[in-house]
Parts: structure tokens; sequence; C-alpha cells
């Protein structure tokens, strides 16, 4: 009787001894499994962070070389790139897209009679006003010297487009070189043409483009 006690007693104690390193395993079974999650955690964390630096760097170069850039490093744009500030276009002409530009030169623009002169149109008052005669400038797309002549040849010598600002641009070819003209019949040539850009492409003219 005395043997089967002890036996029974060291059955309850090895059972008892079995119960509490099944849970001390499934202790350090969770505590595992919750180090993995926050380590795997703070992997995806640190790969988004990453991803984002690179997406910031990789726009900080893109408006390094980007549209308005190009025409602020150009000297003779000068008076465009101070419009386009003054009409809020900037941030348009900066920013990931696709756009080609034709950009008057500051001669273009000291062409202009007094009450459309950048001065007047520069002012406040004047705003709403500069900025359609800045998107009449402004085509969705890229469009480099090469395809301009292709479509202009593709049309009878004559291509005509639509602009940004919804007004239309008539193209021409005159000794090989690109003539546009203007919705008021005013011509203007291409005098500097692929001026590229990471989101568009520049076509420098040497008179400002007026919509009816």
């Amino acid at each position: 009787m005395k043997t089967r006690n002890i036996k029974n007693l060291v059955c309850v104690a090895i059972a008892i001894f079995a119960l509490s390193a099944c849970k001390d395993q499934a202790k350090v079974d969770a505590d595992k499994k919750a180090m993995e999650e926050k380590v795997a955690m703070e992997e995806a964390e640190m790969k988004a962070q990453e991803a984002k630096a690179q997406e910031k760097a990789k726009q900080k170069e893109m408006m390094a070389t980007s549209i308005a850039a190009v025409a602020s490093e150009n000297e003779e744009l000068s008076t465009l790139v101070s419009a386009v500030k003054a009409a809020d276009l900037d941030k348009m002409l900066s920013e990931p897209g696709s756009y080609t530009v034709f950009a008057p030169s500051n001669n273009a623009f000291e062409k202009l009679p007094k009450k459309m002169s950048i001065a007047e149109l520069g002012k406040p008052e004047n705003k709403e006003m500069l900025t359609k005669v800045l998107q009449y400038h402004v085509v969705s797309g890229v469009i480099t010297s090469d395809k301009l002549v292709a479509a202009i040849k593709g049309s009878n010598g004559k291509y005509t487009f639509t602009t940004v600002g919804g007004h239309e641009i008539t193209a021409s070819l005159k000794n090989d070189k690109i003539e546009l003209k203007d919705e008021k019949g005013n011509k203007t040539e291409v005098v500097l043409g692929n001026v590229k850009a990471s989101n568009g492409v520049v076509h420098v003219i040497n008179d400002v483009l007026i919509m009816k």
C-alpha cells in the first residue's frame, strides 16, 4: 500500500511538472512569436521610411531639372520666370507631369504693347489675364521639334493643336524653321527647340502668343 501511494505521488509530481513545462513552453512560444512580429513590423517600417526617403530624393532631383528650373537657369527667360511665379504656375511646371512649353524670350515680352506689358499683366488685378496668356503657351504632352515637324508635314503643311487653356495654335514650316501662328493671326518662330526637362520640353520663341 505504501509503495502504491509513493507511485501515485510520483505520477502526480510528474503530471504537475509536465503541465508546468507545457505552460513554460507555451509562454516561450508566445514570447518568440511576439518578438518575431515586432521585428517584422520594425523591418516593414524601416523599408517604408527608406522608400519614402528615396521618393523624396527622386522628387527633389526631378524638381531640379523641371521646366521651371530649366527656365530659371536661362537668362533670356527671366521675364517669363517672373511672370510664371506671379501667376502661381511655377508649382505646376515644377511637379511631375508632361508638358510642352513655348517660352517667349525677354525680347518677346518687350515687344508687347503697354496695356499687355508684363508690368501691367503682373499687377494683382490682372492675374487672371496673365494666367490665361501663359497657359496659352503650354500644351499637355511632350512635343519635340521632330514630332512637330512630322505633324506639320502630315497635315498638309499646317498643324493645329490645343493648349492647356483651351485655345489653339497653328504650326507650319518656313525656311525649314517652325513657325507658330496664334489666334490673332500673329506669327512667331521657334529660335531654340528641344530644351529637355524632367517633366517635358521647352521651345524658346521670339514673340508672345495672344489668344482671342
